[in-house]
């Protein structure tokens, strides 16, 4: 089959190449992947910032229809629409972690896509454990945002306490910022979508999406809007979804004190930021890395409901063969969720 393999190490070091079509044992099903979205994880991999295990299959974010199962498989069947749980694809299982259903901070925990064999390929192979029969009105494509979505769920509803009539300050307009838009907006939250003119599409997709106030911070003085519109205060609770150095800076003095800090996006390098503004005004700082068992419950619950919708953040559909034009296009800031599909 057709897959897109991360080979060696350093930078790129990716090509499409025939590979073995795997099989599945007693606990596993096979997925005949539909669609897979392309993640900011995957360009890491790609620059070599972030582990990976060559050489290894691209991808994580899919969806697909059941093509086989093992024996000890009961809670799918041949042909159901299914999302995966990705990240948990190697764990011990018998850590405090894993009993408790925290998997991401597991010692031994290899994700798809980069620590083993993902979904950028024809088929894929999965624990039991990882498939999630979809709700009956989701298209396969908005199922292929679960995982990414499952990532916002966590840290909008879980880690972070946000309350009705706070003002909340989104950095980074991307896909992850605009997935934690989805559900701001759905709570009824203030919220400011803050980027750079790179971002003018993402920016305007906020915009229409829900977002109270969009900011330009290349030509815009965000402490001005955010001092406009939180009467000099400050924002409640701030949420770093760009992984950028200017964008950390500028939730760290938007807040208020005793503001809360969560951090959505990934650096992937060394930072240098004002510390100290966390100890001046007493911030209750967060990480939220992935997500829990518990979040994969809620985020089916929401979209069961249909409390989210997640379609319009798809702006391109591509066949596997030009994964390198949605590479570029995610790269250039020119599209909000892209997705491949192996054309099966």
């Amino acid at each position: 089959m057709k897959a897109l393999v991360k080979y060696e190490s350093g930078v790129g070091h990716v090509e499409l190449r025939d590979v073995e079509e795997p099989s599945c044992d007693d606990d596993q099903l096979k997925i005949e992947v539909s669609y897979c979205g392309v993640c900011g994880t995957d360009l890491h991999v790609y620059e070599d910032t972030f582990r990976n295990y060559p050489p290894v299959i691209l991808g994580h974010e899919f969806s697909g229809h059941v093509v086989e199962i093992g024996k000890n498989v009961c809670h799918v069947g041949l042909g159901d629409p299914v999302a995966v749980l990705p990240a948990s694809a190697v764990v011990c299982g018998s850590c405090v972690f894993c009993r408790t259903g925290h998997f991401m901070f597991c010692s031994e925990r290899r994700g798809m896509g980069h620590g083993i064999n993902g979904a950028f390929a024809e088929y894929a192979v999965v624990r039991k454990d990882q498939a999630y029969k979809v709700p009956q009105d989701l298209t396969l494509a908005e199922a292929a945002l679960s995982e990414p979505f499952a990532a916002a769920v966590q840290a909008v509803t879980e880690i972070t306490n946000v309350r009705l009539g706070d003002v909340v300050l989104i950095s980074g307009p991307g896909p992850m910022g605009l997935l934690c838009l989805k559900l701001l907006v759905a709570e009824g939250i203030k919220t400011i979508v803050a980027g750079t003119s790179e971002d003018a599409l993402r920016l305007e997709t906020a915009r229409r999406v829900g977002a109270s106030i969009i900011v330009d911070t290349s030509r815009q003085d965000l402490s001005t809007i955010v001092a406009e519109e939180t009467r000099g205060a400050g924002v409640d609770v701030a949420f770093e979804c760009a992984g950028a150095e200017p964008s950390a800076r500028n939730c760290l003095r938007a807040l208020k004190p005793l503001g809360q800090y969560t951090q959505v996006g990934i650096f992937g390098k060394e930072v240098s930021i004002e510390f100290d503004l966390i100890f001046y005004k007493q911030l209750r700082v967060a990480g939220s890395v992935g997500y829990s068992v518990a979040t994969w419950e809620r985020l089916l619950k929401i979209l069961d409901q249909r409390a989210v919708r997640l379609d319009d953040l798809i702006t391109h559909k591509m066949p596997l063969e030009r994964w390198r034009d949605a590479f570029d296009l995610c790269l250039n800031k020119q599209a909000i969720k892209v997705l491949l599909s192996p054309g099966n």
